[in-house]
């Protein structure tokens, strides 16, 4: 009897290790049926092996199932539905195939520059439909019928409604990125009519950091018996991020700032600031201490946004200021350290900040100010993640050694930004870069004055 028990807790036994050896297994793209050709482009994207959310979402979506990914911000999520439409591309290759929706701007260029990546070797071109460009161009690029769209919401409407010949008839895959933060930026009735023009014969993806009320009611309406894949449903920040917090006066934080970029001079950095006009103050501030910092806001031309992106990407310049615009979904792989200059008013954008440094298995650190009207805010970020934070150590006495020349920079920065918002009540037009200095500002403004003397 004995020995007979013995087997039979060896057979369980054995069977257990078979299972966790099944899950621990790192599976290949291969593995969860993606086609050869698209394995060889993740391969030279360095997709080495699929992350969590891949694993769950990509055989599923395979099989032709509407998927709910639940998933962090960093974690994947392209990958995890643009290979399974690809792949149905390539099976029936179809004009005006899919479109992606997505909250931001600077997250649709990104989600793009990813379909053209892993599209290239069978010809797939995308177009990017958003706001800030010129309608003209684009109704142009959709004439000559993409295979997918990747749009904000209401600039799509807006094609829909008034460009000749454009409809959305034949699509086969809708998907819906980061839903929480469509529907938190007010699409609703942007998403209603999309839907409504939409087939209702296809496949739809649904994408979000959190499960929402909205979402939920989304996906009732938009979504035929899905799937849902979770990966991580509690709220969390990477492992390999050093998180820390000031506790500071409001009067001196920015010359705590700039002791802090001092302190870790060589990294780089990305601040985050609550609106667009304290990001661009900040921004000049900086510059007029020596630091080589750029602007990232809602209220920069679209081409100006970009270019600010990718003078950081290029590490042309080491310090990027943004406001939450910026806060999720960019992946800009070398940010060292996240600096939470105004701590954001929701918890849950604490995660996505600082969700932009350790990604992909690199380490990072984070420093949230608290000043004397934070400290509410700041407990509930805490409450949120389930750690108390160290603070960081700081010399007090080396900060007011700064006062007086912050107190400079801060006197130059305000004549600037005034300077800059009559110039664009004269001229109504989005002056909005720190680039120059106020030298060649001037020469600008001189040679327009000779213009129309000519």
């Amino acid at each position: 009897m004995a020995a007979g028990d013995e087997e039979g807790a060896a057979v369980e036994a054995e069977t257990e290790a078979e299972t966790e050896a099944a899950v621990e297994e790192p599976r290949s793209f291969k593995d969860l049926g993606v086609t050869d050709v698209l394995c060889e482009a993740c391969d030279q994207l360095g997709w080495k092996v699929p992350t969590k959310i891949q694993v769950e979402a990509i055989p599923v979506a395979l099989q032709g199932r509407d998927v709910i990914g639940l998933a962090e911000t960093g974690s994947g999520k392209t990958g995890a539905f643009a290979l399974p439409i690809l792949q149905a591309l390539l099976e029936t290759p179809q004009r005006l195939f899919a479109l992606v929706l997505t909250p931001t701007r600077e997250l649709a260029f990104q989600i793009s520059e990813q379909f053209e990546a892993l599209g290239s070797p069978i010809g797939v071109q995308s177009t990017v439909i958003v706001g800030g460009i010129d309608t003209m161009s684009q109704s142009l690029a959709l004439a000559k019928k993409p295979h997918v769209i990747i749009a904000t919401p209401g600039r799509l409407v807006d094609h829909l409604e008034n460009t000749k010949g454009f409809n959305l008839r034949a699509l086969k895959f809708l998907v819906m990125d980061e839903a929480d933060r469509i529907l938190n930026m007010d699409f609703e009735t942007e998403v209603d009519k999309i839907l409504k023009v939409i087939p209702r014969d296809r496949k739809t993806f649904l994408f979000s950091a959190t499960m929402t009320k909205k979402v939920q009611k989304l996906q009732r309406a938009a979504l035929k018996n899905p799937v849902k894949c979770a990966v991580s449903s509690k709220y969390q920040t990477v492992e390999k991020l050093q998180q820390y917090y000031i506790f500071i006066p409001s009067k001196f934080k920015d010359s705590y700032l700039v002791y802090i970029l001092n302190e870790l001079a060589g990294n780089s950095f990305m601040i985050f600031c609550s609106t667009c006009n304290n990001t661009q103050r900040t921004a000049l501030l900086l510059r007029n201490l020596g630091f080589t910092a750029i602007p990232l806001h809602g209220q920069m031309s679209q081409n100006k946004r970009l270019g600010s992106l990718n003078k950081f990407k290029a590490k042309a310049r080491s310090i990027l200021l943004a406001t939450d615009v910026a806060s999720r979904g960019l992946d800009i792989p070398h940010v060292d350290v996240v600096i939470n200059f105004d701590i954001p008013t929701h918890s849950k954008d604490y995660i996505h900040r600082v969700g932009r440094t350790a990604r992909a298995g690199r380490s990072g650190k984070s420093i949230t100010f608290v000043t004397q009207y934070d400290v509410e805010l700041f407990q509930r970020i805490e409450h949120l993640i389930g750690k108390k934070l160290p603070a960081f150590p700081m010399q007090e006495e080396e900060v007011m050694m700064l006062t007086e020349r912050v107190a400079e920079a801060q006197r130059i920065a305000r004549m600037e930004l005034r300077e800059q918002g009559e110039k664009k009540r004269s001229r109504n037009d989005n002056d909005d870069d720190t680039e120059e200095a106020i030298g060649v500002r001037n020469k600008v403004a001189g040679g327009k004055k000779k213009k129309r003397k000519a």
